[in-house]
């Protein structure tokens, strides 16, 4: 493990929703089906006061995942399954700049003579209470090196599946159980998968003990991206940690400016901008920024271990 990672990557996190896209990533899929929105997003509100007179309680981060489910096993949206969310996936539209900036940013540093060098790399990942087929599906899912999300099981596998042979997929699966969630909170878990390495590296256990200086991607080589106060558990995890917060609104919206100038003044993010990526923008100036620093932090502390274990040929006295 001494040797394993160089701590030469930058990692850029990115939340989905409102962050990479100006609008939440479910509305392909209400257009898909005819279904009203605002009728859907009321019906997931009031799911937990509903159960909760039933004596059950539910979780609400995933709530509307469920909803989903019965609106596709009720035939509300016939059809719905992976397949056709990573197609939905494609009509996604992104805040201007996106996703070029990613490519611009990964690109402006591993191409310095500087950093080179020196094989700094930059990785962006996106960690999303959203679903995961459809980013996959959507125009980002080329430029980045991992995705966590909400993902679906179309054809759960029934009593009795390890004794019977593997039989073909329904012809026509809609979703039916959720397999994977991602809440505010469970957010947190993908971050120190990315720290400890675990991504890339699955023999390592995301609960292992691993001292910082051994992880793949120490905290102060993150910089996190996202719009809101659902993003406080990870905007506190980096920041109190050594890495860079921003935080984004989009242009025109005096409740988002205000939403994110809040979590300024309360110490959650280093500084906030519009959801503009273009270039000479402040959001593409800052990310370029603090990608720089970070990067040539690691170029001085390469250099400074150079200087420690090399010693100079010997001299005649």
């Amino acid at each position: 493990m001494a040797d394993l990672f160089l701590q030469n990557v930058i990692a850029v996190i990115w939340d989905f929703d409102k962050t990479l896209i100006p609008e939440y990533m479910q509305k392909p899929i209400f257009e898909q089906y005819g279904v009203d929105g605002r009728v859907f997003w009321s019906e997931v509100d009031g799911l937990e006061e509903r159960y909760h007179e039933q004596g059950i309680t539910v979780f609400r981060d995933i709530a509307y995942l469920n909803h989903l489910i019965t609106y596709a096993q009720t035939g509300i949206m016939p059809n719905l399954n992976n397949r056709m969310l990573a197609k939905l996936g494609r009509k996604l539209v992104f805040y201007s700049g996106m996703p070029d900036f990613m490519a611009e940013l990964k690109r402006s540093i591993e191409q310095h003579p500087d950093f080179k060098r020196y094989e700094i790399s930059v990785e962006h990942y996106i960690v999303s209470n959203g679903l995961a087929a459809m980013i996959r599906g959507s125009a980002v899912s080329g430029y980045v090196d991992g995705i966590w999300g909400c993902e679906f099981i179309e054809n759960p596998l029934p009593p009795g599946y390890l004794q019977q042979s593997p039989s073909g997929d329904a012809p026509d699966p809609v979703i039916s159980q959720i397999a994977y969630a991602i809440d505010n909170t469970t957010k947190t878990r993908a971050i120190f998968e990315i720290n400890k390495g675990t991504n890339k590296w699955p023999l390592i256990n995301v609960n292992a003990s691993i001292a910082p200086a051994k992880r793949r991607v120490p905290f102060q080589n993150m910089i996190y991206v996202a719009d809101g106060p659902s993003d406080v558990p990870v905007f506190s995890l980096v920041k109190e940690r050594g890495g860079k917060t921003y935080a984004v609104y989009r242009s025109g919206s005096a409740q988002e400016l205000q939403q994110v100038d809040t979590l300024l003044r309360n110490g959650r993010v280093d500084a906030y901008g519009e959801a503009n990526y273009e270039s000479g923008t402040q959001t593409y100036m800052w990310l370029m920024l603090q990608a720089e620093k970070v990067a040539q932090r690691i170029v001085e502390a390469r250099e400074i271990a150079v200087k420690t274990i090399v010693f100079g040929p010997p001299v005649h006295l």
